[in-house]
């Protein structure tokens, strides 16, 4: 199973931390109604940590394997192959999802299908310069095998989101050493290069075209200068001769 690294990455020290710091985003992240429908893909199996799945009864998991939370509604599918109607759904939470799917950018077009116009979309990554990523790869050989090493960093990440018409609202950066928030967003203090992990979030856009209706010719008329406002003729003007 690719998703076995991100799972024994959570059991360390420091990916409890991560863990820890994620769970918080999220929480703080759900703003839609709990009456609107929200799709995770992927699961994680600690849901509850971070939304109330009694109280959004439309919390949705997606995931292959049928993972996530016993309380949330699940359907087993392929994250590529979405089984949801186009324009379905409110907000879509992909947490380290892309990073272990083959046909990633597959699964972006239908995140974008699937997603209604003026639509939230969060996705966490790790971050592929981190030392500590790095490091966990190589001591864990046997599963990281499995996941063929692809590291999405976040510049192609803001050029996928471009070129399916969303715009980015939020950038976060989750670094393990100090992390502080400002208006309910995380700020990291330091350089994002050494960030553990980041979160993009998105909203869809959708760009209605006006349509130009063609002007019908018309035939050119000449107009005179003074055709429309004729002025009145000059009066003669009689002067008296006086001897």
């Amino acid at each position: 199973m690719k998703r076995n690294f991100l799972f024994a990455c959570y059991q360390t020290p420091r990916g409890k931390l991560l863990r820890d710091l994620e769970c918080q985003y999220l929480q703080k992240s759900i703003t839609v109604s709990c009456q609107q429908t929200v799709l995770q893909i992927g699961g994680l199996g600690w849901e509850h940590e971070f939304v109330d799945c009694l109280l959004y009864k439309n919390y949705t998991i997606l995931d292959a394997k049928h993972l996530g939370c016993d309380d949330a509604r699940k359907i087993q599918a392929k994250a590529y192959r979405l089984p949801l109607q186009s324009d379905s759904v409110d907000m879509i939470i992909v947490p380290h999802l892309l990073e272990f799917d083959a046909f990633r950018f597959q699964t972006m077009r239908e995140i974008e299908r699937v997603l209604k116009p003026e639509g939230i979309f969060l996705v966490l990554n790790f971050n592929p310069w981190c030392l500590w990523i790095r490091c966990q790869y190589l001591w864990d050989r046997h599963l990281a095998d499995s996941w063929k090493g692809h590291f999405i960093g976040r510049p192609r990440i803001l050029d996928w989101l471009k070129l399916l018409n969303f715009e980015v609202v939020q950038s976060s950066d989750f670094m393990l050493e100090k992390v502080t928030t400002r208006n309910g967003k995380y700020i990291a203090i330091g350089n994002p290069i050494a960030s553990t992990a980041y979160a993009i979030k998105a909203i869809k856009r959708r760009y209605n075209l006006i349509p130009l209706t063609p002007v019908a010719d018309a035939k050119p008329r000449l107009v005179m200068a003074n055709s429309m406002h004729r002025t009145a003729a000059p009066s003669k003007q009689h002067t008296k001769q006086y001897d």
